[in-house]
Order: C-alpha cells, then structure tokens, then sequence
C-alpha cells in the first residue's frame, strides 16, 4: 500500500482541480476519505487473516465500499446544505470516487496479496498489469528505515510528481482562461 499521506494527497487535489466546495468540512473529508480503507489494518492487529473479507485489502477496498463511503459523508456531512439533487449526487460521486482511488492506487503497488475490488460479491484480489509503487510495509518498525526510503521515492515518482503536473496544468489553463476573458 502506499502511504496515508499519499492516499490523502490524491484527495486533496480532486478537491483543488474539481472545486465542489470550499467548506473547511469539504476538504477535511477529501483528505481522510482516500485513507479509510485502510481502517482494516486495526483487523490484522487483532489477527484476522489477510484474505479474510474483513482482512487487508478486503471489503475496505472495494468499489462497493467506496460507494457505501460516498452515499454516508454526503448524507452525514451535506444534510443540512439546501443542494440540489444535482450538487448531492455530485458529491456522492467525488467521495466515492476520492475513496476508490485508494485501492486503485493499492493495485499499483508491487506487493501484498491484491486488492478484492468485487467484495463482498467475490473474493478474488487483483493487481493491475503495471504495479511500479514500492509497497509499504504494513509494520511500523519496517518502515522507519532503507525500505521507508525506497516507498517515499517510489510515491514521490510515480504519485507526487504526476499530481503536481496535473495541478500545475489546471492552474495554467485556469490562468489562460481569465487572460483570455479579461482580454475579450
């Protein structure tokens, strides 16, 4: 798996190049929201088995998951907001979406036993063909050192670098945009 804090910087930049809300809750969610998956490593410290339903990479990784995640911060966090059906169903599908990307994310990595995108209607775990992330080591302990290292590189390459590019193109397009409007 790749860090918490990757997973959340995958949130915090759809919420920059979407830009749905600016409420300060908006953006608290779409920072945890891509890590919530990984609630079920509290089920391997309490020794359940990895490819157990409940395990690592299980149910908490499926795309049933992530909308379950989507629907219940929408309803919970949006209830009260006077939206339209429109900006609600949107913001269940930027939820759902920022929570997915976890375990789209998890199949890039080159480790683990897959991710069980079908859960809880099949079993199966998947990688996806290319899987160039360094996989960070679910103790603690093993990360504070070379292999520590080698995940941050790996996530800074392939995660970081690609989210500041596609950043940096929204924030040149948006600039274009208003020149070319102030101009007209």
């Amino acid at each position: 798996m790749p860090t918490s804090l990757s997973h959340s910087i995958i949130g915090l930049a759809a919420g920059k190049i979407f830009q749905i809300s600016k409420k300060k809750r908006f953006w608290v969610l779409s920072f945890l929201c891509p890590s919530l998956p990984d609630l079920d490593l509290i089920g391997w410290y309490l020794g359940i088995e990895y490819l157990d339903l409940l395990g690592h990479r299980g149910i908490t990784h499926s795309l049933f998951f992530a909308c379950l995640v989507g629907f219940f911060v929408s309803l919970m966090f949006f209830r009260k907001e006077n939206l339209s059906i429109k900006k609600y169903l949107l913001l269940i599908i930027y939820f759902s979406c920022i929570t997915m990307s976890h375990s789209f994310l998890d199949a890039l990595t080159n480790g683990g036993e897959g991710i069980a995108f079908f859960a809880p209607f099949n079993d199966n775990r998947y990688f996806f063909p290319f899987t160039p992330i360094q996989v960070a080591p679910l103790d603690p302990k093993e990360f504070f050192g070379e292999l520590g290292l080698d995940v941050l590189l790996s996530e800074l390459i392939w995660i970081c670098i690609p989210i500041a590019t596609l950043l940096a193109i929204k924030l040149i397009f948006h600039k274009f945009k208003n020149l070319r409007k102030d101009n007209l």
